[in-house]
């Protein structure tokens, strides 16, 4: 799955750790869903949606649905 966490978090200045301790999270598991070697669970991508204020589909673009 696409997302567009890389570019909302480089907007924001924040470091992936800097993420991870906002979401209650690993670096790891950011750096996992920035590359698309994981998809959040839904709790975290509302998470996601809510601290960048963006809908979950501004944020993650499904791919070949």
């Amino acid at each position: 799955m696409k997302n567009q966490l890389r570019e909302l978090r480089a907007a924001h200045n924040w470091s992936q750790g800097a993420l991870a301790d906002e979401l209650g999270v690993s670096r790891q598991t950011v750096n996992a869903i920035e590359t698309g070697k994981y998809d959040p669970s839904l709790p975290l991508a509302f998470k996601l949606a809510k601290l960048f204020k963006k809908p979950i589909e501004e944020i993650f673009l499904a791919e070949d649905i």
